[in-house]
């Protein structure tokens, strides 16, 4: 039976510690779906087709990771219809633990055959969010920061978007 997972975010922007997770993840299942999400709680900097982007630019080169999105919905639910058997998830600090514990045996409740597998990233990435990429930020040489931190294609999507901001550039 082919071993499929599914690793879910909202990617804005994709980082280097995403990466790190998706090519784990692939290299542990036969199949890995990359499933972009929308969360109405959320104010997004980039629009849902420019995060599909980012990401098939980014993982063109990974020949068994598919990119899909789920909206509305229960993300065990969107495992089941794709026939996914596991659920990736990463673990940076204890705060990411608690949450993704909880959700962990939610999850077992509704959907007990999907599995949870939970990855904690290296040092160098481990520190990584999208919300710590953006408030990087603006300051000048964030230029330098911020590209050690996602992939080429994102950053140059970041100087694009935010060129009327600071127009240095």
């Amino acid at each position: 039976m082919k071993r499929i997972a599914v690793y879910a975010g909202s990617f804005d922007p994709l980082t280097n510690g995403h990466l790190w997770m998706i090519r784990q993840g692939a290299r542990m299942f036969d199949e890995l779906i990359v499933a972009i999400g929308d969360n109405p709680d959320k104010h997004y900097t980039f629009s849902h087709e420019e995060r599909m982007t980012m990401l098939r630019v980014a993982l063109s080169d990974m020949p068994d990771v598919r990119i899909a999105e789920f909206h509305n919905r229960f993300l065990v639910d969107f495992a089941k219809e794709h026939e996914a058997s596991f659920m990736l998830r990463g673990i940076r600090s204890t705060q990411d633990y608690e949450y993704e514990r909880v959700m962990r045996h939610i999850n077992a409740d509704m959907a007990p055959k999907v599995c949870t597998v939970f990855l904690m990233p290296p040092r160098d990435t481990a520190e990584l969010s999208s919300s710590m990429i953006k408030g990087l930020i603006g300051p000048e040489g964030w230029e330098s920061q911020v590209s050690r931190y996602v992939p080429h294609n994102v950053f140059a999507m970041l100087k694009e978007k935010y060129k009327e901001i600071f127009p240095r550039f």
